[in-house]
């Protein structure tokens, strides 16, 4: 599943997003809003693949590690969505920073100030450009409501948890922090500050609400399936650690091992028609 994340998913979206990254003052605002969506979903299927291939590694030699990513994008809020999202380094940093600061101790101005310092540092850590650094800044701006009101654990359980279709209020809660996260991201992906600006400046124009287009757009219907095939997968299974851990259980043998075969197939596939990208975190 790790090797489908990145070879599948991210490297596809890498293809997507940086066509439209890189040549963003030529696409209509709907089209941006498509190519910060890739860039989502690439950094995502890029690290926690990346994660999933060594949990799954070090199984191979008896070694248990933690799992990484907790389907951060089913979350309903942003105080969730870092609960779920890089979970190693966000346990570090409470362990090592934030309680060590104090933690949520000593009254409200001392928890605003520790998650800015969090989130200042967690910038810096991806690197020394102010692109991180706004990113970092942006989070904890959205996570400051939640630490003021002290909501920030209200969404412990699982999103929809025994049923198979959110509320209402959980898809609004879902598609709010999905589409804050993807703004927070388009920071990230810029080549600079002044990019990143420009760029969301460029999706509010009067082309927002075109049909997104881009050249080859025809072509990747395909994967947009297997997109939708792979979000509906990992729905389905948000309640287990991983994506594959008891999907197919009752199916037939023969069933779950021909799906297993076409996953492969279809990593194989994309492994020769799209061009490999390096992991995103090994830059970091």
């Amino acid at each position: 599943m790790g090797l489908f994340k990145k070879i599948v998913i991210a490297d596809q979206c890498a293809e997507y997003a940086n066509l439209i990254f890189n040549h963003s003052t030529d696409y209509s605002g709907s089209t941006l809003v498509l190519g910060a969506v890739f860039f989502t979903f690439q950094i995502y299927g890029d690290f926690s693949g990346y994660s999933d291939i060594a949990i799954g590694t070090a199984k191979l030699f008896g070694i248990s590690l933690l799992r990484n990513f907790d389907f951060p994008y089913f979350s309903r809020d942003i105080a969730e969505f870092w609960r779920r999202w890089h979970i190693s380094l966000s346990t570090w940093f409470r362990d090592y920073l934030y309680i060590p600061l104090g933690g949520s101790k000593g009254g409200t101005w001392i928890k605003v100030r520790n998650t800015f310092i969090i989130f200042l540092v967690s910038g810096f850590w991806h690197g020394a450009n102010w692109t991180f650094i706004v990113w970092g800044l942006l989070n904890a701006l959205y996570i400051m409501p939640s630490i003021i009101l002290s909501t920030n654990r209200n969404n412990l359980d699982i999103v929809a948890q025994g049923r198979n279709i959110p509320t209402l209020k959980e898809l609004i809660q879902i598609g709010t922090t999905f589409s804050l996260t993807v703004l927070a991201w388009i920071f990230f992906r810029a080549n600079n500050l002044h990019h990143a600006v420009q760029y969301i400046k460029d999706i509010f124009n009067k082309n927002l609400f075109k049909i997104p287009y881009f050249s080859g757009i025809g072509l990747a219907l395909p994967f947009f399936i297997i997109l939708l095939i792979f979000i509906v997968i990992e729905w389905i299974q948000r309640e287990h650690q991983f994506a594959l851990q008891h999907l197919g259980e009752r199916w037939s043998k023969a069933f779950r091992w021909s799906f297993y075969f076409i996953l492969l197939i279809v990593i194989y596939n994309y492994s020769l028609s799209v061009d490999t990208q390096q992991f995103i975190y090994f830059q970091f």
